[in-house]
């Protein structure tokens, strides 16, 4: 089922916020935004996987780790879209300032109707990994 992509209303919630039912309740939004998109049917990617979340945040700046940013989502899709986030081997966050100009080629449906909803979202995305034979 790779590539697999959804997107969560934002703003995110830190994965070192005091307010524990607060970040649970964040962590339950990510994992019905991916299970509304994941095929019931599907079972748990069991390699290793690519994981690319961009935030799409409304200011100049945000004051959020990309760890912390990240780790809430990761926790939420362990054992449904992935058997255990021990297989992620690569991991790319983005945040993106919504106000700014866009120039727009092959675009999916889900990342459009995240810009269709005008308001901060996260457009997550989960696809293979790439070789790691090649040295970076």
């Amino acid at each position: 089922m790779l590539p697999f992509e959804f997107i969560v209303g934002g703003p995110p919630i830190s994965h070192q916020s005091r307010n524990r039912a607060r970040l649970q309740l964040w962590r339950e939004t990510a994992a019905a935004a991916a299970r509304a998109r994941w095929p019931q049917a599907e079972q748990a990617v069991n390699a290793p996987i690519r994981i690319v979340v961009t935030y799409y945040h409304d200011g100049p700046a945000i004051r959020m780790d990309n760890d912390n940013l990240v780790k809430p989502i990761q926790d939420a899709l362990n054992g449904m879209v992935y058997v255990d986030d021990r297989l992620i081997s690569d991991l790319a966050v983005r945040k993106t300032d919504l106000n700014g100009a866009f120039r727009v080629r092959g675009m999916s449906a889900v990342l459009a109707d995240g810009f269709i909803g005008g308001k901060e979202f996260l457009h997550v995305r989960i696809e293979a990994a790439p070789h790691h034979g090649d040295i970076l």
